[in-house]
């Protein structure tokens, strides 16, 4: 079968090499290991790409570009609108092409996408990527597309969402990804054996610089603790739009000294930072759906400090700390409580680990093979993953 995947995902051509964001392309190399062919439709820009991209490995992943759209001002709006019928006609066009079609959702190519898909295909899958139950605030463009994933409409699709969420339509399924090779997972869980508490303490956060990250009130946050006379240290590994802004406030707080901008870096080197580093804080406002990040960093013994919401709770509970969403002093408390413990920072840093090892991308391409097989009747027979292959149905 030849595989057509729909996403948001802005890629890079360089010199004929395709590219995208790391994470996502390390998961794309393994779905065109279960298929003939992969052929993306997603905007592509022809420059270099950012530093936290890499190279597809695969030799069977294609691309149809298509239009670059989004934005939250009202001219951005009115391009896209301008735009609905370009967008249609070219995704229609590309799942005509295939026999399967897999929908990565949210965003405004995945809203045509799960409309479309069940007109053109009857294998067809959707990734949420967000919070499946939603949340407060949450765009009205996200909301319809969880409820038509959930409808009648995608009856005969498959949806992998994160989380077990009961009373749901049969086409839901609870689904877990992991980035790291299983050689990355082994050589973290030999880490976080030998991972304890020393000062000055390693504080990371990794992920864009984004308002929504909520970065200002971890600074904020360890302001009250240098104040409080612990020692630390805080990486910021990513780049975003808040950066300037954030780099303003750190001098404002008079931290400068304890916070170092290391801006986007390959995936490869994010393990490098979570090897070193004692803590991760992931202080978003919003949904994560399901915060790789912080997975990664717990096979890596790294305690985490999350916020109460989605599955963060759940992902943390008693190999964590939680804490309330925006809320400086309950960060800084939080991150207290672990600092004043080192005994306690140890277990917590095992049991992350140990629940965390489970992941990988390995694993991931074991469990799609089997939902393949189950609901598709997909036959995956073993292969090289850096060849294209065939593939047939029963």
């Amino acid at each position: 079968m030849d595989l057509l995947i729909v996403t948001n995902t802005i890629h890079y051509r360089m010199e004929k090499t395709l590219y995208g964001y790391g994470p996502y392309t390390r998961e794309i190399d393994i779905w065109a290991d279960l298929f003939n062919k992969v052929v993306i439709a997603a905007p592509l820009r022809n420059q270099a790409p950012p530093a936290d991209c890499i190279p597809f490995t695969r030799h069977n992943i294609s691309l149809v570009p298509q239009m670059e759209t989004g934005g939250l001002r009202y001219r951005d709006k009115l391009l896209q609108i301008l735009a609905l019928p370009r967008l249609l006609w070219n995704l229609s066009w590309a799942m005509s092409k295939v026999e399967a079609i897999h929908i990565r959702c949210p965003g405004n190519l995945g809203l045509l996408g799960v409309i479309l898909a069940p007109l053109f295909s009857q294998y067809y899958i959707a990734k949420y990527a967000g919070q499946w139950d939603g949340f407060r605030k949450e765009p009205i463009f996200t909301c319809l597309q969880r409820f038509i994933l959930g409808s009648w409409w995608w009856r005969k699709g498959l949806v992998t969402v994160y989380g077990d969420w009961p009373h749901q339509p049969r086409q839901i399924i609870p689904f877990f990804t992991s980035m790291m090779t299983a050689e990355q997972v082994q050589h973290g869980t030999v880490v976080a054996k030998n991972k304890s508490l020393t000062f000055p303490v390693e504080i990371l956060f990794a992920g864009r610089l984004a308002p929504s990250k909520g970065v200002d009130i971890l600074l904020r946050s360890l302001k009250i603790l240098m104040n409080q006379g612990f020692a630390f240290r805080l990486s910021l590994v990513g780049d975003g739009p808040e950066r300037i802004n954030l780099l303003k406030l750190t001098q404002e707080l008079g931290i400068t000294g304890h916070v170092h901008f290391m801006g986007a870096v390959p995936y490869n080197e994010v393990m490098c930072w979570y090897e070193k580093s004692h803590i991760l804080v992931l202080p978003s406002f919003h949904s994560e759906g399901w915060p790789k990040v912080l997975a990664e960093a717990m096979c890596h013994g790294v305690v985490c400090v999350g916020t109460d919401h989605g599955l963060v709770p759940w992902l943390l509970q008693n190999r964590g700390v939680v804490v309330r969403v925006a809320d400086v002093e309950a960060l800084a408390n939080g991150l207290r409580g672990i600092l004043q413990d080192v005994e306690g920072y140890k277990n917590l840093s095992q049991q992350a680990s140990a629940w965390a090892h489970g992941y990988s991308l390995e694993k991931l391409k074991e469990s799609l093979g089997n939902l393949f097989e189950k609901h598709w009747g997909y036959q995956l027979p073993v292969v090289n993953s850096n060849l294209p292959h065939s593939k047939k149905l029963r």
